[in-house]
């Protein structure tokens, strides 16, 4: 029987562990190297304090990790998963955004995560396409943050259009109360996981559900899209 190794999703080259789907070179590529605000995500100054953004109008999460900038090689990874059907592309992807949390645990203090929350497609969206690519991204990141993860949590009772296809403030508009909340928060750390991060109002909206009970909440994307101030909307 012939046996034939895992490739890299990116280089192609053999892996010592197929699971893992990109290999160590790529991993380290793929660090963010340019300085970001550790609130918003967007270039800054500094990595240590909130950038004169935050600090004029905060955003409602108190912490954003990210893998990277979407750009390539990433962003084509991500768009197989979302739009070309690739749900085993999500475990190679959740492995990242691992690695990218326990960075920032070590640099910048944050605490450990009672509960990752995904980002629910409607009911019509989510039949078409076959799964939700941050339901996938969830499970395993879950697993080895050892923390609650319960798919249902979080609940979209409308049917919004596609947010890429929009300006930043038809987003806003597009996604109001859009999200109902179906679980009780009170004093837990969330981590709201979802694929990328264009100008934060998918993230920005779900606060509104947890009904002001959460006193912190943590944001977490695989990816971030660095935007301008004036599409961030502050």
């Amino acid at each position: 029987m012939l046996t034939v190794p895992g490739l890299c999703w990116l280089c192609r080259m053999p892996l010592a562990l197929s699971a893992w789907g990109v290999c160590s070179v790529c991993t380290r590529s793929l660090k963010r190297q340019a300085m970001t605000c550790p609130q918003c995500g967007l270039a800054a100054t500094g990595r240590d304090v909130p950038c004169g953004r935050c600090l004029k109008k905060a955003p409602p999460w108190c912490a954003l990790v990210a893998v990277d900038d979407y750009v390539a090689p990433l962003s084509g990874l991500i768009h197989a998963l979302k739009f070309a059907g690739q749900s085993v592309l999500a475990r190679p992807l959740a492995r990242l955004l691992l690695l990218a949390v326990l960075q920032a645990r070590r640099t910048r203090g944050l605490p450990n995560i009672d509960m990752v929350v995904n980002v629910p497609l409607y009911r019509r969206r989510h039949w078409r396409r076959g799964y939700n690519q941050s339901d996938l991204l969830c499970r395993p990141l879950a697993r080895w943050l050892d923390c609650r993860y319960d798919a249902r949590a979080l609940k979209r009772v409308h049917n919004t259009a596609i947010q890429h296809q929009l300006t930043a403030r038809l987003r806003k508009r597009n996604l109001k109360n859009a999200f109902r909340l179906e679980f009780p928060v009170k004093g837990l750390h969330i981590a709201i996981v979802d694929d990328v991060v264009t100008t934060g109002s998918t993230v920005a909206e779900l606060p509104d559900c947890f009904c002001k009970a959460a006193p912190r909440r943590f944001r977490y994307g695989v990816c971030a899209v660095p935007c301008s101030p004036s599409s961030m909307g502050v």
